[in-house]
């Protein structure tokens, strides 16, 4: 008779099925006003109404973006409210995680790019068509340089979320979803537990992050620098609409294939544990 186990791979206790819809119109908001909201106003106001070039592009970026500075100030209350439920393990009370740090640096520097494409008085066109190229070629230098650090198990000289000072850098995505999960999808600290259960555990858990980490991270610098390619090669209109289209689409895409893979990996990983369950069994 076949034996039966009850040891298991450290579960996560987090799915995203049951979040489909509440991540859908996120995304969608964010789309709405991050997107689409700019590239219309474009054209509608600067072809349709006689208001000064600098006029129309201080709408657009009085108007744009407001989901994300929405969830931006409510991070920070997440994190930062009495008896919080989603504070980084181990951190004090006004800490933030990585990803706020990342945030705010972030959105600090699309504010300056903003600020310095339309100071002149006719604006530069094609610059202020860069904040989402900014976005990612910002992101993949991050991550690839967390990565380099994970590959070459050097140490982090300061904390990066749960991993404090003196530990040994992970991959660059475990950081990211660390924080996603736990303040915005609502996981809490206990997935943040949960997690570094999982990746202390699984060799290949760990192995599937490294993957996801460089698959995200070479490619956001090659998307950045050929989105920024076109918008400085193209005619101006054009330019404008692909800075800000190409990258939410390259990223959209990215992000379906990833939850494609990481279910496929982590149905390989569940088969690996209960082999190594069972070689434990006959041979402990």
């Amino acid at each position: 008779m076949t034996p039966t186990f009850t040891s298991d791979v450290p579960r996560l206790e987090y799915s995203l099925r049951t979040r489909k819809l509440r991540i859908g119109i996120f995304w969608g908001f964010v789309f709405v006003d991050s997107v689409a909201l700019p590239v219309l106003l474009f054209f509608i106001l600067w072809y349709g109404t006689d208001l000064k070039h600098q006029t129309v592009f201080g709408i657009i970026t009085a108007l744009m973006g407001g989901t994300v500075i929405l969830e931006y100030f409510q991070r920070f209350w997440r994190l930062w409210k009495k008896n919080s439920t989603c504070q980084v393990l181990g951190a004090s009370r006004y800490s933030c995680d990585f990803f706020q740090w990342n945030l705010t640096f972030i959105l600090a520097a699309i504010i300056a790019l903003l600020i310095v494409g339309t100071l002149p008085k006719e604006p530069m066109v094609r610059l202020l068509a860069l904040p989402l190229p900014t976005v990612l070629a910002l992101l993949g230098l991050e991550l690839s340089i967390l990565e380099l650090c994970y590959m070459c198990q050097w140490r982090s000289p300061f904390r990066i979320s749960s991993v404090t000072r003196g530990q040994v850098v992970r991959p660059s995505i475990y950081f990211i979803i660390e924080d996603i999960i736990a303040v915005d999808g609502d996981g809490a600290t206990s997935f943040r537990i949960r997690l570094n259960e999982r990746y202390e555990a699984s060799p290949h858990f760990r192995q599937m992050l490294h993957k996801l980490s460089l698959f995200w991270a070479l490619p956001a610098i090659l998307v950045a620098l050929g989105t920024t390619f076109l918008v400085f090669s193209l005619n101006r209109d054009l330019s404008y609409v692909l800075g800000w289209v190409v990258p939410f689409t390259w990223a959209a895409i990215w992000a379906v294939i990833t939850i494609k893979w990481a279910q496929r990996e982590l149905r390989i990983e569940q088969m690996l544990w209960d082999q190594d369950m069972v070689r434990l069994q006959y041979y402990p």
